[in-house]
Formats: C-alpha cells, structure tokens, sequence
C-alpha cells in the first residue's frame, strides 16, 4: 500500500500554490512523458490530486478537447493517468511541423498560424505570459503538477528562447528530475554535460537523476553512479529497466525508427505508409497491441507485399506527402492492392490523398493550387485556413471497415474540406460529441467515402482504432478474409467500456506506475517535492 502524504514547507513553494515537480531529458525520447504519467498515476492513487503540465510541446501528435481545443497526445496520456479531463491548459503551445523550417502554432488550443522557426522566436515573448497564467490555473486547482520538459534541456543554441525547460523551473522554483535514457548509450557523459552546462541557479534545482530503459545487471552501474554523485552532488534515484511489450502515446515518430510496433510472425500485416509529416501516428498503437497482428511503418513499396490491409495515415502536409508517395513508387502498388482486394484505408491526410484532386487557392499548404489524388474515392478536397476540431461518435456503415451500427469514436483535426461525388457511399454516420463551439448541432451527418468495390475507404476520424468495438470489428473482417479464426463478441454495439479521451487502457498506466515505483527512490523524491509520510 503507497503511503499518503502531506506538505511541508521547502524553499521555493509559493503560498496557495500546488507544489511541482519538473522532470527533464537529456535528449529527445529519452523517457519524458512516460515518466511523468507513471508518477501522475503514483501520486494521483495516494489520493492526491494532480495534474500534467507542458508549457510548449512540438507533436506530431494532438487529440481534441471536451472543448474542441488542440493538445498534444503525450499530455491527454498523462492527464489519463491523473484521474483527469484533458485540458489545454495541460499543453498551452503546441507546435505542429508542416515542413522542415516551418509549423503550426496552436496556443490555449487554437491556432494563430504558421511560423517559420525564426518568427514563432520573435512571437515567443506573447507566448510567454500565456504560459505562466496556464501554469498558475493549474497549480490554483490541484496539489501537484508534475511538469515535462522538451527536448535536451542544455541545447546552448536554442537556451536563449527555451520556453519549455529551465525557464519553467526557475519560474515555478520547481526541483526538477534529469532522465537519460541508456538505451542509446552515453548516460553518464549526457547527465554530467548537462549539470555543466547549467547555470550554477539551474543546477541547484536538480534533485536527483534518473537512467531510464536499462537492460542487465544494475549492480555494472554502480561506478558510473557513485562518479556523478561525486561530481556533481546529485544522487540517482533510480534506474528504470525496459518495459517490455509497453505502449503509450508518443509525442513525436522518433518511436517509429526502433519497429517495437512490428511483431514477426503474426498472421496479420497491416502496413501503414510512413510519411515524412505523418501525424497522429498513435491512432494505431492499439491495433499494434493485437496478438496477432503485425504493425509495419513502410517507406517502400515491397513492404506492402502480403499485407493484410494497407493505411495511408495522417499527415500534417498532405501535397508534400503525396509527392513523397508517388517519387517512392506507391501509387502503382496502390492501384494493384486495391485491384487485388486488399483493404485500403486513408485516415485524414491519407483520406485527402485517396481522392481524385487537391486543391489549395489560399496556398494554405502548398504553392501548388492544383495536384491530382491517387484517384481510388470519388472525392476532391478543397483547403481552407479554417480547422475543424471535433470530437464526433456515431456507427459505421457498413459498408467497409466494420458491421452496420459497430459504434465509432474518436475526433477531427483537419482543415480541408471533401466533396463526395453523388452515389458515393459514406463510410461514417457521426454525430458532433461534447464541443461548445458545436452545441445543439446533434444531427447525423455522413463521414468519409467507400470506393464501389467496397475495398477502399477514407475518414476524417482519428483514434478509431482506440475503441474496441470498431477495432474488433476490423480485426475480425481481416481474419475471416485469411481463414483465421475471429474473435467476435468485442462490443461492436457499445463505447461504453472505453475510455473517454482515446487514451490507452487503464491496465497499462497501471502497469506503467507500479514498475517505476519499484525502481524510484520515492521516499526521497517526496522530500524533493516536500512531501511527508502522514
């Protein structure tokens, strides 16, 4: 049983304030986000009520508020792991890469524009008391906020306009956990480089490094472990071993690269194109979780061969991304999957893609006004500077993808606008779910395209594949056309054992926490925060 706990006084808490704890990296992908769930979920089940902060998050990655705001992925995970609601107060910038110099800029959920890296540095300065007051709303409504950092937090040529890593410790007077991961070797050097690199302020915010992912024997860290502590004064809080066979929602495709999603040997392959700006990629982090299932990200053509079904994914550049998929050779491979009757299904940008035509006449996107689609949906999108952010529910067709009446959820990120020529059947009956902007407009309205064939099939909707009733369904369409037995009674007529935000299952935070618990020196990290054991 965790102990409960209560506060006590410690230097650099604000009066009527949560406490917060930072956790930072020492690069990209080094165990951030998981890190900060596995300890939202820690303290949330002590009975404490928390909540997850990022003050700017650069994703590939977003979900749509109870609001209809725009947040990174990573946040409305951990927010999960809280007991909480997502809110964009949990991720108050998010930044959306369109190209490789340019994003999206998305503040309290909304977007004000694209930016080149130069001008979103000038507009920083706005952004700043935006964060601050986000921050301070949380900290006014919970115990504890548990911060993530971005990133290497000691890139000496980005610490001028870092608005996301020390800048928020020093702001909070939040001791903070440094992460390296030692996976990809060099831990030791990355923790002590950054203690070095701090200034002598930041470096007396650091209360304790953790070595995230180790495979062996810990007793082989010992060395390394007692050197930084004489170097540097900080001691180790824990090492945290791989988890192996677990998944939450990743904020950017750096995840894509180490193929955890692949699984050799099982029966179904379903190869999802991995686009340059593939966005949202989580939406099939479930199907990945499949026993039989095998998840490929391809960027060849030969890797669609004996695929059991075929995903053109989200994209935050569509033309860009189309472009890509033709110059690789994808378009003809296309054409014969579907004429074989292999399932192919487009999933926003990938939706746009299937269609017969793009057009850009504001150059939302793209310089190109015009671009032919790859022609397999009678449809013709059309982009405009307006986005719809939409949590939606309704049942599919039946037509394609699951059953009539299979229950669907999930949410819209989008800003073009599809045109389905007359005849073409909708794959998608939706209704708009739970968004202020869209209250009072309950009624039923079609979603997505079904070629005649029934073979392809394209939606706006993200995080279908979150909920078992459709996923179930899905499966089930593919092992039945490969003589593999079904599964069958997954729910396909409720959502109602889902959960409500599109997150992973509960069982797997749960799991998250109890293994970094096991391994976190928590009785010192309580004293870092300025906790006490009642």
């Amino acid at each position: 049983m965790s102990p409960s706990v209560s506060w006590m006084s410690v230097a650099g808490a604000r009066a009527g304030q949560a406490r917060v704890l930072m956790v930072q990296g020492t690069s990209t992908h080094a165990g951030k986000s998981v890190l900060v769930a596995a300890l939202c979920r820690i303290y949330a089940r002590r009975g404490m009520s928390v909540a997850p902060f990022k003050a700017q998050n650069m994703s590939i990655n977003s979900f749509v508020t109870a609001d209809g705001g725009e947040m990174g992925r990573a946040q409305v995970f951990q927010a999960a792991a809280a007991g909480l609601e997502p809110h964009v107060d949990m991720n108050p910038v998010l930044l959306k890469p369109s190209s490789d110099v340019g994003s999206q800029v998305i503040v309290l959920g909304r977007p004000v524009g694209t930016m080149t890296t130069a001008a979103y540095r000038d507009y920083q300065g706005e952004v700043w008391p935006i964060v601050v007051a986000a921050l301070q709303r949380l900290r006014a409504a919970h115990d504890l906020v548990v911060v993530e950092g971005a990133g290497s937090s000691a890139e000496v040529n980005l610490r001028g306009q870092d608005i996301v890593n020390m800048k928020v410790a020093l702001h909070a007077g939040s001791p903070v956990l440094l992460v390296g991961d030692i996976d990809r070797g060099g831990v030791f050097a990355a923790l002590l480089g950054h203690m070095e690199i701090f200034t002598p302020e930041e470096r007396a915010l650091v209360g304790g490094f953790v070595i995230n992912r180790f495979r062996g024997d810990v007793g082989l860290l010992g060395p390394g472990i007692d050197f930084l502590r004489e170097r540097t004064g900080v001691p180790t809080l824990g090492v945290i071993p791989y988890l192996v066979d677990w998944r939450g929602d990743e904020e950017d495709s750096v995840a894509l690269d180490d193929k955890r999603y692949a699984r050799p040997g099982a029966p179904l392959r379903i190869a999802v194109l991995r686009l340059p700006f593939i966005s949202n990629h989580t939406d099939f982090e479930a199907l990945a979780g499949e026993s039989d299932v095998d998840l490929r990200f391809i960027t060849s053509p030969g890797e669609a061969a004996d695929a059991a079904a075929i995903v053109l994914p989200g994209t935050k550049s569509t033309i860009a991304d189309l472009a890509w998929l033709r110059e690789r050779g994808f378009e003809p491979v296309l054409a014969r999957a579907a004429a074989a009757g292999t399932p192919i299904i487009g999933i926003c940008g990938g939706y746009q893609m299937l269609g017969r035509r793009i057009l850009d006449p504001e150059s939302v996107e793209s310089a190109e006004q015009e671009v032919p689609g790859l022609g397999l949906l009678d449809v013709e999108t059309v982009f405009s500077g307006e986005k719809r952010t939409v949590r939606v529910h309704g049942e599919a067709s039946g037509i394609a993808l699951a059953p009539a009446g299979t229950a669907v959820r999930g949410y819209e990120i989008h800003m073009g606008r599809t045109t389905v020529a007359a005849g073409t059947r909708p794959l998608l009956h939706l209704r708009v779910a739970q968004n202020t902007e869209q209250r009072g407009a309950a009624r039923t309205h079609p979603d997505g395209a079904v070629s005649e064939s029934g073979v392809v099939s394209g939606t706006y909707v993200h995080g279908l594949f979150d909920h078992r009733a459709l996923r179930g369904a899905f499966l089930d369409g593919l092992r039945l056309a490969a003589g593999l037995p079904v599964h069958g009674d997954l729910g396909c007529d409720s959502i109602a054992n889902d959960p409500p935000d599109g997150s992973r299952e509960a069982s797997a935070i749960e799991r998250l926490a109890d293994h970094v618990e096991a391994h976190l020196d928590m009785e010192r990290l309580d004293a870092i925060i300025g906790l006490s054991h009642a």
